[in-house]
């Protein structure tokens, strides 16, 4: 590796955020390929579609960026790799639309990220499309969950007869006192985590069933338990604040046990939402001045990153953890001079 101090280059940020979208969308070519392979509904494939051409482009333009700065272009995932798109139906057409919306508003979190740190116009209107392109994915997925009465609405408040100020120490109490009524973004927080864990423990549920690696399916099903059981922690949560609690999804997975997904891609897409889980429970807790609140998504967050260590640790055991971009080891060079 040579140093190169053209004011041009792609910066640490803009490779690593066009990184992590190549990894992102060349796994998710290769469910979308398997999905629209099943999909019957012809509004849901629509949308499936868009998705696809969506992943589909990016990971072309990704690949002009790398190619035009002589970078490595990621291994990511392929069709011929790690989807048999031919296999029987793991999943729903309800899952498929859920699963596209939610693909939607992780890619819209990570691109708003992505453009802050795009310094490169040509990589800032490239972020700037890619969120474009997720908010309408987003709206096209919310359209049709609300047209098959499959969208959960998060909760309504009253309307407040005036502008009132914190006044008593107890707003940021839980333990002991008596709690107050939850704020409108700690109920949207806990509704969002719920419905995240709900689908997470549906698709966990499913690659388990078709997990070749037997150490890869106890991973899996340890995943399912936690989703269900962080979703039964939040419903109570919204429960005893006479809170209506979403949907769940785990009568959208099939009984099949065929191979779908390759074992490395269920993996990689796993420790993924792990991480992202933890990104919304720091959120939450951030969010949150109740301090029973905070205190549940405190342990939860603990949980989770004993849970994707030992993903990690897997994923190395069996050489399937691409490295990321990163910085060069001063001390390692040094020591190859020698």
């Amino acid at each position: 590796m040579h140093p190169n101090h053209d004011l041009n280059n792609l910066t640490s940020a803009e490779v690593t955020n066009l990184w992590n979208t190549y990894m992102n969308d060349s796994g998710a070519i290769c469910h979308l390929k398997y999905e629209l392979s099943h999909v019957e509904d012809e509004e849901i494939k629509s949308v499936l579609q868009y998705a696809l051409e969506m992943s589909q482009s990016h990971v072309k333009q990704i690949e002009d960026f790398y190619n035009q700065e002589g970078h490595p272009i990621p291994r990511g995932f392929s069709i011929e790799e790690d989807v048999d798109v031919s296999a029987p139906r793991l999943f729903t057409d309800v899952y498929f639309l859920n699963s596209a919306n939610q693909m939607g508003k992780i890619g819209l979190g990570n691109y708003g990220i992505a453009i802050t740190h795009a310094t490169r116009e040509d990589v800032f209107q490239f972020f700037k499309t890619c969120i474009n392109e997720s908010v309408e994915l987003i709206n096209k997925c919310k359209e049709l969950l609300m047209k098959k009465g499959l969208y959960s609405k998060t909760p309504y408040l009253p309307v407040p007869e005036n502008v009132d100020f914190v006044n008593q120490k107890s707003f940021l109490s839980g333990f002991f006192q008596e709690k107050r009524p939850l704020t409108g973004e700690e109920i949207m927080n806990l509704y969002s985590n719920f419905e995240r864990n709900a689908l997470g423990s549906a698709t966990m549920m499913g690659y388990s069933q078709i997990a070749q690696d037997n150490e890869v399916m106890k991973f899996l099903l340890r995943g399912k338990e936690l989703a269900n059981k962080h979703t039964k922690i939040f419903g109570e949560i919204l429960k005893q604040n006479d809170t209506p609690i979403p949907m769940t999804w785990d009568s959208e997975v099939t009984d099949s046990t065929s191979y779908v997904y390759s074992d490395r891609k269920m993996m990689f897409y796993s420790t993924a939402l792990i991480a992202l889980s933890i990104t919304y429970y720091g959120a939450g807790l951030a969010a949150s001045p109740r301090r029973d609140v905070g205190a549940v998504y405190s342990r939860l967050i603990t949980e989770l990153m004993k849970y994707a260590d030992d993903g990690a640790k897997l994923m190395i055991k069996y050489e399937w953890m691409e490295e990321p971009p990163r910085s060069v080891d001063r001390d390692e060079l040094a020591k190859k001079k020698d």
